[in-house]
């Protein structure tokens, strides 16, 4: 019997040391590291088949060839838009998000949907009846999809080639295990060891693999930083418990933008695919009402309106206080600052809090004068003509700068049925909007547009 071997692993990045140390010298965490056993065997031999079927050799740049329809159509607009167009042959793609948020009914869906292509649906946390289960609950019935229960990579590796699947999803890389490793499932050695065999298949045989993973309190993908090196796409599932839209965002992507967003609606039936953002980010209101105004933004490629939602009160307790729901709490200061310094609003002694609607988190600038034209609102309790829409960013010295791509941020704001936008006055060089019925209203300074909307 081999010798076993025991090192020590950090949870945080993957260091490894061959003994205990409290701080770790890659990633400067402190108590992170595990000992765990490790007896590394030689390759699978199915993987050792795999890699017989390639050679690789050196090659010239310019003689290397490729075709440009490599994309595989994954029959889900949303994940194709993400993905930057479809799924790429022999890509890995890791998929993480909270427990139950929807990434297990997301896969099975995609599976599911694909009628040309021969899916292996592997899962290690749910059985056979369990998957069909919600395969009825969300309608679909593929006869090209197989599912397996399995968490031994060795045992995967001997259905794949004998089944020869077009696209592997693995649901999840925490509950696999290798028998290379001696250590249990989720481990920081087993992670990274079937990531590796995974990424190796996908990369020998050119066939895409999904690997649904789990994630952290903080937020991050469990287990060590090099998975999310080793991959090629990472996507984060997220969203709010209390609402029912999902966000699919691209945090890293060989392949394509990372500033594509994908918008789901949880439904009983599976998942719902929102072709038009706007309309779950604008509220239907009866009556006007003070401190809401509309902003005008960019995802990737995609126009969508958002409505943020401001309140300011006097403060209770002798110290204000700043709360940002979907929006940068440090940016919000610095606007409130802005109103304060440069427009001589006093804000110091209130109570400011800002809502983004729809349970969106957006980091584009161009909402900075509806953050604090809302805010304005809110403070002279004067509500903003809901037929204006905001699309400029505010500078430190209360000037309003321009934003990119303003012609469709315009259009969008015109096809949903506003009359006015307010945009910077240096937004309108190049500006060729003669067809556009929408009025188009320039401003310079935060003075100019509080004359605008309060008189």
């Amino acid at each position: 019997m081999a010798k076993l071997k025991s090192t020590f692993f950090c949870q945080n990045c993957g260091a490894q040391s061959p003994k205990w140390i409290g701080k770790c010298p890659s990633c400067n965490e402190w108590n992170t590291y595990v000992e765990e056993l490790i007896q590394k065997t030689s390759t699978s031999s199915m993987l050792q088949k795999f890699s017989a079927k390639r050679i690789n050799t050196p090659q010239r740049i310019n003689e290397i060839t490729f075709s440009e329809d490599q994309r595989i159509n994954t029959f889900n607009d949303e994940l194709n838009r993400v993905l930057g167009g479809g799924l790429v042959q022999g890509s890995l793609v890791l998929i993480g998000g909270e427990p139950g948020i929807g990434k297990s009914t997301l896969m099975l869906q995609v599976a599911l949907k694909i009628k040309n292509a021969k899916i292996l649906y592997v899962s290690g946390e749910e059985s056979e009846q369990q998957i069909r289960m919600r395969a009825e609950r969300i309608g679909i019935i593929n006869t090209n999809c197989y599912i397996l229960n399995e968490t031994s990579t060795q045992n995967i590796f001997t259905h794949i080639e004998s089944l020869a699947p077009d696209i592997v999803v693995i649901d999840s890389i925490q509950t696999l295990n290798t028998a290379t490793i001696e250590s249990s499932a989720g481990s920081i050695s087993q992670i990274r060891e079937c990531a590796s065999e995974m990424n190796r298949y996908a990369k020998e045989t050119n066939t895409p693999v999904f690997l649904i993973g789990h994630i952290t309190k903080d937020g991050s993908i469990a287990g060590p930083k090099v998975l999310e090196h080793m991959v090629d796409t990472v996507l984060q599932f997220e969203g709010d418990r209390n609402h029912g839209y999902r966000i699919l965002r691209s945090v890293k992507n060989r392949f394509g933008s990372t500033s594509e967003l994908g918008i789901y609606e949880m439904q009983n039936s599976g998942l719902r695919e929102v072709s038009n953002p706007s309309e779950i980010l604008l509220s239907q209101r009866d009556e006007n009402l003070s401190g809401v105004a509309i902003a005008s933004t960019i995802e990737g490629l995609r126009p969508m309106l958002i409505e943020t939602q401001a309140l300011v009160s006097s403060a209770a307790y002798g110290t204000p206080q700043r709360s940002a729901t979907g929006f940068d709490l440090r940016r919000l200061s610095m606007l409130l600052a802005v109103l304060e310094k440069r427009c001589g609003f006093k804000l110091g002694a209130k109570d400011v809090f800002l809502n983004i609607a729809g349970g969106i988190r957006v980091d584009d600038p161009a909402i900075d004068l509806a953050v604090v034209s809302a805010v304005l609102s809110s403070g002279e309790d004067i509500p903003i003509d809901t037929k204006i829409c905001f699309a400029a960013e505010v500078g430190l010295s209360g000037e309003i700068r321009p934003v990119n791509r303003i012609d469709q941020r315009i259009t969008e704001a015109e096809k949903l049925g506003f009359e006015k936008v307010i945009i910077s006055k240096y937004n309108q060089k190049g500006l060729d909007l003669s067809k556009s019925s929408i009025q188009i209203i320039s401003v310079r300074k935060m003075e100019e547009v509080f004359n605008l909307l309060f008189g």
